[in-house]
């Protein structure tokens, strides 16, 4: 089983989003509070996606509020990205974590090559509702979601990459389709997460501000 299976055809974001709500593609949504989708509109020009919900994420139902969410809006406001153009989701829709000893936190643990691919079907049925200039992969579990497993963002961060098909079903799209996404672009770098974990958090931030201008550019 997947998420295939809770994916209904042909309904709009609203609609993806209360059908995620009652997802058991994957395990995660045992222990997890509750699914987390997406924010944003559909005519986004931006997409950024992450790697999972966080904890506090998990227990408010939307990505990208906890810390490192707070520290994205800070970047892509310094990056001279328009937030109402942004559109945020991410890889696993479910929170993965570790209960930390005494049973009081939950620590973060990231999900593994089939979870990501049990939730895949999620963001192929988003991507087919959206229309994005450029998508951003915010850390190596968003990027190699997008680009394959052995994309390596260390080596490819803040390049502008072709669009990645790979992230999407050709069955979805006609050849007009396609012709619009091929003018598109692609770019990866570090999941703001990383920047709060760093031992230099600033010089950390303004390379990531600096990846996020490379796409604020590419809008033109």
């Amino acid at each position: 089983m997947s998420a295939a299976d809770f994916v209904p055809p042909g309904a709009d974001l609203e609609g993806l989003r209360r059908a995620a709500g009652g997802c058991k593609g994957c395990h995660l949504y045992e222990d997890a509070t509750q699914t987390v989708f997406s924010k944003g509109p559909a005519t986004a020009r931006v997409v950024l996606v992450g790697e999972q919900p966080g904890d506090v994420e998990d227990r408010r139902g939307e990505p990208f509020v906890g810390p490192a969410g707070k520290l994205l809006d800070r970047a892509i406001e310094e990056a001279g990205l328009d937030p109402k153009d942004t559109y945020t989701t991410n890889a696993v829709k479910h929170f993965k974590f570790t209960p930390a000893a005494g049973g009081k936190r939950r620590i973060h643990a990231t999900p593994d090559a089939r979870e990501v691919a049990e939730c895949r079907p999620w963001l192929v049925a988003e991507f087919g509702l959206l229309d994005p200039e450029i998508v951003v992969a915010l850390g190596a579990t968003a990027a190699k979601a997008l680009f394959g497993p052995a994309f390596r963002v260390t080596k490819s961060r803040g390049m502008l990459l072709p669009w990645p098909a790979s992230a999407y079903e050709p069955a979805q799209f006609d050849r007009e389709d396609e012709a619009a996404r091929a003018g598109a672009y692609a770019l990866a770098t570090l999941h703001p997460s990383a920047v709060l974990r760093s031992d230099d958090r600033e010089p950390a931030f303004q390379g990531l501000v600096a990846d996020l201008r490379v796409a604020a550019g590419a809008l033109g």
